[in-house]
């Protein structure tokens, strides 16, 4: 049959993270992982929407999936969350949290809005690259919506 299906390769990953630190940690995880998918990453909600929106000069992928932060400046990791709920176009997109928060309501607002899944990353520790390994393999075997860009289509 066919080989890997080609829009694997097409999935970008959106990183929405306001500590250096930690998306430098993200980065290696995702090299030792051997994960190629784009990285782009955001330092907060704010910026992060307006470019899935389409309202930055750089045009959003079709597909992607969203790893967030919670706590961050501007726009909270929820926030970002509920915005991107709110938008008929944005909806569906497939979003992870990465966090350090363990507070029940954070928790519970996330699944609230559709998470695909909440991750400490204190619990995450030695074994991130493995969880990344697993992130990747999730989005490689599920069917991932198309997000539209209109807004540059009909300016």
């Amino acid at each position: 049959m066919d080989q890997m299906d080609p829009r694997a390769r097409d999935v970008n990953i959106l990183l929405v993270e306001d500590d250096d630190g930690d998306a430098k940690a993200i980065r290696r995880a995702f090299a030792k992982a051997k994960i190629g998918n784009p990285l782009i990453r955001f330092q907060n909600g704010v910026d992060a929407l307006a470019y899935l929106k389409g309202e930055t000069e750089q045009t959003p992928p079709r597909q992607y999936v969203v790893l967030s932060d919670l706590n961050m400046p501007r726009m909270s990791g929820i926030e970002f969350l509920e915005a991107l709920r709110n938008d008929p176009r944005l909806r569906s997109t497939l979003f992870f949290v990465l966090t350090t928060s363990n507070d029940e309501r954070d928790i519970s607002a996330a699944y609230f809005n559709n998470v695909a899944g909440y991750i400490l990353k204190s619990r995450a520790g030695d074994m991130f690259i493995e969880l990344m390994s697993v992130m990747d393999n999730y989005w490689r075997f599920v069917e991932l919506p198309v997000i539209e860009n209109r807004s540059a289509s009909h300016g």
